[in-house]
């Protein structure tokens, strides 16, 4: 939410974070930052040729902020656990 002093303080500029191109914004996060996505056993097959995923199933994508996959599993639990053990950020996608 912005209030009176954050629009006072932009007044005629544009905001920076706008004017940053898409490589600069994924830095911020560096590997800092990441999300969790849920995406189809078919859809990872398609960048993960050495592995077998079950085509109709959903798996639980970890990705860093720059678009990295950082770990795939089929459980949050799993996800969550190796989330804990690392120094990372979790995004929260709206």
């Amino acid at each position: 939410m912005m209030d009176k002093r954050n629009s006072d303080a932009l007044d005629g500029a544009e905001h920076p974070l706008k004017l940053l191109t898409r490589a600069e914004f994924a830095a911020l996060g560096g590997d800092a930052v990441a999300y969790i996505k849920p995406v189809s056993g078919q859809t990872l097959s398609r960048f993960i040729h050495d592995t077998e995923f079950d085509a109709v199933a959903l798996y639980q994508l970890v990705m860093s902020a720059d678009g990295s996959p950082l770990m795939v599993s089929d459980t949050a639990d799993a996800v969550h656990d190796w989330l804990g053990e690392q120094n990372i950020g979790l995004a929260t996608l709206h």
